[in-house]
């Protein structure tokens, strides 16, 4: 009789992680752009704006907490770094970083919405 080993198996729970951190980033940019005020904000866009929210979306995927209060502190470390520069108007910095974080609950439902699928091995 023989035995046969049970192999080892990985999880996939890092992949699924950042998965559903980019969706939610996709997501993010697609809501600002093409959202019930996506023609207002593409007009407002600066470039400033663009490299900021990138920012914002490059350390969504890299967060392993996404809660509200993580996104919160992401915007907050983002904008500490766009206030001391000469080109960014002060103004458009505030209304661009309370738009950030008043989105939050429509990223999340849009993260919730889209699931990352699990992919299984037989």
């Amino acid at each position: 009789m023989k035995v046969m080993k049970k192999k080892a198996t990985k999880s996939n729970t890092g992949k699924v992680v950042a998965v559903s951190a980019g969706i939610a980033a996709l997501g993010a940019a697609a809501y600002l752009l093409f959202g019930p005020e996506g023609t207002k904000h593409r007009k407002d866009l600066k470039s400033w704006m663009i490299k900021m929210k990138a920012e914002v979306m490059e350390k969504m995927e890299k967060a392993k907490d996404l809660s509200a209060d993580a996104y919160e502190n992401i915007v907050d470390t983002v904008e500490a770094k766009y206030k001391g520069m000469k080109h960014v108007d002060a103004d458009m910095l505030a209304k661009e970083v309370a738009t950030l974080k008043k989105n939050w609950r429509a990223l999340a439902k849009n993260a919730k919405a889209k699931p990352a699928k699990k992919s299984s091995k037989k």
